[in-house]
This record gives structure tokens, C-alpha cells and sequence, in this order.
């Protein structure tokens, strides 16, 4: 399976950016294989380029996240339904969370090693804000995108073993102080 993953993956390299943003556009709607590993591989060849190369992911990922959204939207439904049959409870249950959190669920995918595909097509399965969609699909794969070759341009091959552990430290840190300000916040409006 490795060699299969890594034939695919040279194959994009091939075709050098314009194999990037392919990539990063298949794997944001049904695509198995993340970009980031020839992102990585792109940033530590070229580390001068190493921004670029995350401009061309986050782009081409937040295109393809529209993409997505518009297979859910347009023939994601009766798949749900499928999944959620005699279950219609919990279907309604999670399209009522996703419109109270779509926005932070879209944003968490699009930065974490969570699948973002299956946020983009619930996405549009639930209707989300396509507008707001869109940006939490750029801030979030943007922010990704540019860690991951920022650190690279700077540290090179030393922290390539590092980048997916301090992608979910970075989370937690901002899911920490989400919480922090909502608590807050919260205080706020019941004294």
C-alpha cells in the first residue's frame, strides 16, 4: 500500500505544481491521498518556493472543498438518508448541530488531519453558508498549509517527523482559547 501511495504521490510531483494543486483539489472532495506529503516533498526540494507551494494548497484545497460542497448539495441527500434510514432522529440531530457549528466544524477539518472531505460534502448536504464555508475553508487550510511550509523553509528535513504533532498542538492551543473566550463570554451575558 506504501508503494502504491508513493507511486501516486510521484506521479503529482511530476507534474510539479500544477500536480500540487490537482491534488490538493481531488483530495478536498473525494480523494484519498492529502497533499501535505507532496507539499512536504515540494517544500524540502525547493524550500525557496516552500510559500508558494502552500499558496498553490490552499487555493486549489478551497476550490476543491467548493467542489465538494456541491456534491453534497446536489447528490449528497439520499446517501444520508441511506446511511441514517429508520435513524431519521439522529440525521436531524447532526444537520441541527452543523448549523449551529458548520463554521467551526468546516475550520477544525480544514486545519487537522480530520478528512475535510467529509466536512466539505456535509457541507453542502446541510446547506451550509456557502460564503462562510469558503472562508473557514481558506483561513483553515490556508493556516495548514503555510505551517506546514513555513516550518519546513526554516528547519528543513529536522522537523518533518514533527509537523503533524504540532499541527494538533496548535488545535488544541486555539480550541483551548475558543473555549476560554466562550466561557467566558457566557459569564458575561448571564450576571
Amino acid at each position: 500500500m506504501k508503494e502504491f501511495v508513493l507511486g501516486i504521490v510521484e506521479y503529482f510531483e511530476g507534474l510539479g505544481a500544477f500536480g500540487l494543486g490537482l491534488m490538493a483539489f481531488l483530495e478536498s472532495s473525494f480523494f484519498p491521498i492529502p497533499p501535505d506529503l507532496l507539499l512536504i516533498a515540494m517544500s524540502l526540494s525547493t524550500p525557496q518556493k516552500a510559500l508558494l507551494f502552500a499558496s498553490i494548497c490552499t487555493i486549489f484545497s478551497a476550490l476543491g472543498g467548493g467542489f465538494g460542497y456541491l456534491i453534497g448539495k446536489f447528490g449528497g441527500r439520499p446517501i444520508f438518508n441511506k446511511i441514517f434510514r429508520n435513524k431519521e432522529h439522529y440525521l436531524e440531530k447532526v444537520e441541527g448541530m452543523y448549523k449551529k457549528y458548520g463554521i467551526w466544524a468546516v475550520l477544525g477539518a480544514a486545519f487537522t488531519p480530520i478528512p475535510y472531505k467529509v466536512f466539505t460534502i456535509a457541507s453542502g448536504v446541510f446547506s451550509m453558508n456557502f460564503p462562510g464555508f469558503m472562508i473557514a475553508s481558506v483561513i483553515g487550510r490556508g493556516a495548514r498549509f503555510f505551517i506546514v511550509s513555513a516550518a519546513l523553509m526554516i528547519f528543513g528535513q529536522a522537523i518533518k517527523s514533527y509537523l503533524e504533532l504540532i499541527i494538533i498542538a496548535v488545535t488544541v492551543v486555539l480550541g483551548g482559547f475558543y473555549w476560554f473566550v466562550y466561557k467566558k463570554r457566557h459569564k458575561l451575558y448571564q450576571s
